[in-house]
């Protein structure tokens, strides 16, 4: 059975994959399998080769070796045309012509007649929240409008895979949140792959965590794994000179340490059937101090994890 009928194949394969530009290594014997479902993210710093790998990915490059193989057919396949989308962080629209006349364009490209490709250029801006700006200008719109007219884009002919480069760099936090509730409500058709350093962002959306650091793979987690349990995250809203060691003495909190400012890493120790959640032990414990927290989590931090 071929891979693009087993079910058990991933969607996304990538194995021992270097890209080197000259005496520069960008990606080194880099090797991770994505299956079809939640976000996954892509983190590392700047330089670290995330640009490389999404260009590789769509086949706008050639890998020096090492292979792609996405839905059973090699990065750059022409059978992927319309599967596979992305958004760079810099993409612009041409500012002599309207949204409409663009995205019909763009969904021309991909072979529908005309008069489809101008129901797929609405179906799209719908989608983002958008449809009342077809007959706009790219200058008339707010940056953040822009930027989801650009994720309309990506969202042409209801590709399976979308890769997005910062997808929420500049902002506001609305429009921020605009997108992020767009990408959960889609996640469920596309796997998105997310590229962001906000972690804060990407613990909320995704799954997994692919992190490259100078050209290699350095981890690649299941953000939901069995690892996440037997942790607690609290942030409080400012630092108790008590905090520390009435929280240390609590029966089931077996480590406790701080990892940032006013943010603690609770270790929970083997909890007895008998004795209250600690979550709700910790909580109590707050209220009667009257402590101010921010959050209380279950596990660690992506920025805990990572780093």
């Amino acid at each position: 059975m071929s891979l693009l009928n087993s079910q058990s194949a991933p969607l996304i394969q990538v194995d021992n994959l270097s890209k080197s530009f000259g005496d520069h290594l960008a990606l080194d014997k880099v090797s991770f399998s994505i299956e079809k479902g939640q976000p996954i993210a892509l983190v590392g710093p700047n330089g670290a080769g995330k640009t490389t790998l999404f260009s590789l990915l769509c086949g706008y490059l050639l890998p020096s070796s090492g292979t792609i193989t996405i839905a059973g057919l090699r990065a750059g396949d022409g059978n992927l045309f319309g599967r596979l989308a992305a958004l760079p962080q810099d993409a612009q629209f041409d500012p002599r012509f309207s949204i409409a006349h663009q995205l019909t364009f763009y969904a021309q490209l991909q072979g529908l007649t005309r008069k489809n490709a101008q129901k797929e250029a609405h179906r799209t801006l719908e989608l983002v929240g958008l449809a009342d700006t077809l007959k706009a200008k790219p200058d008339e719109l707010s940056h953040g409008m822009r930027k989801r007219v650009a994720i309309a884009q990506t969202l042409i002919g209801s590709p399976e895979i979308v890769m997005l480069d910062e997808a929420t760099a500049g902002l506001d936090p609305i429009n921020a949140r605009e997108v992020r509730q767009l990408v959960a409500s889609l996640s469920s058709e596309i796997t998105f792959i997310l590229s962001s350093h906000d972690l804060s962002e990407l613990e909320r959306l995704c799954s997994q965590v692919l992190y490259i650091e100078k050209g290699q793979l350095k981890q690649h987690q299941n953000l939901q794994s069995e690892e996440q349990q037997g942790f607690l995250t609290i942030r409080m809203r400012k630092a108790y000179d008590n905090f520390l060691p009435l929280m240390a003495g609590v029966a089931d909190v077996q480590h406790i340490e701080q990892t940032q400012n006013n943010e603690f890493l609770i270790t929970t120790g083997l909890v007895s059937p008998d004795s209250e959640p600690l979550d709700l032990q910790i909580l109590k414990l707050c209220h009667q101090h009257k402590w101010q927290y921010s959050q209380l989590t279950n596990g660690k931090t992506l920025e805990n994890r990572l780093f």
